[in-house]
């Protein structure tokens, strides 16, 4: 029952999350589809994370070198994900009303992944690598 009411809820965050970035993009006072480039940051952003979490075994306790250069990889993907549309902003391509909007699609959209990884991760009956 848990995982069907995780599943909806991550599945309704990223719908939100989409319609702001939607919004900030065909709005008629907007009008610009620059800010459709930040959907390659949501594909990119879980891959080096999985690739790592295949890679490594999660036994040992302490850090690893694969695991921490997938972290920071990943959070490299997020923050240009965040700086693309104020750069848009800052050279007027779309106006700042848009990227308030985009902004706020990512943030509900990462919280997303996050939360997929933080319900799906773990290795127990209801693991995401089943699938």
């Amino acid at each position: 029952c848990v995982p069907a009411v995780a599943l909806i809820s991550l599945s309704f965050g990223g719908a939100v999350g989409l319609m702001f970035l939607m919004l900030g993009c065909a709005l008629p006072q907007y009008n610009q589809y620059w800010p459709l480039f930040v959907l390659f940051f949501y594909i990119l952003s879980p891959i080096p994370y999985c690739i790592a979490r295949r890679l490594v075994d999660d036994t040992d306790a302490t850090s690893n070198a694969c695991k921490e250069l997938a972290i920071f990889l990943t959070t490299g993907i997020v923050v240009s994900a965040f700086g693309l549309p104020i750069v848009f902003a800052r050279a007027e391509l779309i106006y700042w009303g848009a990227c308030a909007l985009v902004l706020t699609g990512n943030t509900v959209i990462f919280a997303t992944i996050l939360g997929f990884f933080l319900v799906f991760g773990s290795n127990d009956d209801f693991s995401w690598q089943q699938w």
